[in-house]
């Protein structure tokens, strides 16, 4: 027996989904090498990982509020700047207590990941709570305002959370939902949830070969660099002209 190296390449193949392993289903790419063999075949797989990315202008964003309120006794609004968020953003809110006439003793925001999959009658939804944020311990003030900031980098570096993927091969959707929860002195709970969209935003260390989610090639990032500095040397050219044409 002998060693060999056999090369192989597969050129412009179509990966258009997420690598994902959830609760019940899972989206796997793999190299399979099969040897055949007189009284049993031999197969081997290697798994490997897709990534998949986007981009989304921030000017198109509007401020998202979100309101937790009971006639006469409660009215909370929560505020946060965007509804779209990569993987290593920062969700960053206001907590404004308006009307506090219940004495709430605790309040926490979650992300939960909603999972479904199947169809019609065999349709199921696997909520799983992904991360946990304790926003306050103890009765606030009437006029209260608590600031809120929720890293998703370690989140994401744990693969607890992935880019939001709705229809997959028309299998299964994996959303993710901002999830806040109050508790009472007579432990009664309230809730009120807010889905956000998850993406993953293009990195260096990504290397050369991505594509996008509509699996067309983009390039390497440091392309995606220099065209961002182009524009904004051409944006703060613009406005320079602008304001010398004003001035003249």
């Amino acid at each position: 027996t002998t060693n060999r190296v056999y090369d192989f390449s597969f050129n412009n193949v179509n990966k258009p989904h997420e690598s994902y392993s959830g609760i019940n289903v899972s989206c796997r790419y793999f190299l399979r090498v099969r040897i055949v063999k007189m009284l049993a075949d031999q197969v081997k797989e290697q798994d490997f990982i897709v990534h998949t990315i986007a981009q989304y202008s921030e000017d198109q964003e509007k401020q998202i509020k979100m309101e937790v309120g009971i006639e006469g006794s409660l009215h909370i609004e929560f505020l946060y700047k965007k509804s779209k968020y990569h993987l290593e953003d920062i969700i960053v809110g206001k907590i404004y207590f308006m009307m506090e006439r219940l004495k709430i003793k605790h309040m926490e925001l979650c992300i939960v990941r909603k999972e479904s999959a199947g169809f019609g009658q065999n349709q199921y939804n696997e909520p799983d709570i992904v991360a946990k944020y304790d926003i306050m311990d103890g009765p606030p003030n009437r006029g209260e305002e608590i600031p809120l900031r929720l890293y998703l980098k370690p989140y994401a570096s744990a693969g607890k959370i992935t880019p939001t993927m709705k229809e997959v091969a028309k299998r299964f959707s994996v959303r993710y939902f901002l999830h806040l929860k109050l508790v009472d002195e007579d432990e009664r709970t309230y809730y009120k949830q807010q889905e956000i969209h998850l993406w993953r935003k293009p990195l260096e260390t990504m290397g050369l070969n991505m594509y996008s989610s509509r699996s067309h090639e983009i390039g390497n990032c440091n392309d995606l660099r220099e065209q961002n500095i182009r524009r904004k040397e051409l944006a703060a050219m613009q406005k320079k002209q602008e304001q010398d044409d004003y001035d003249g």
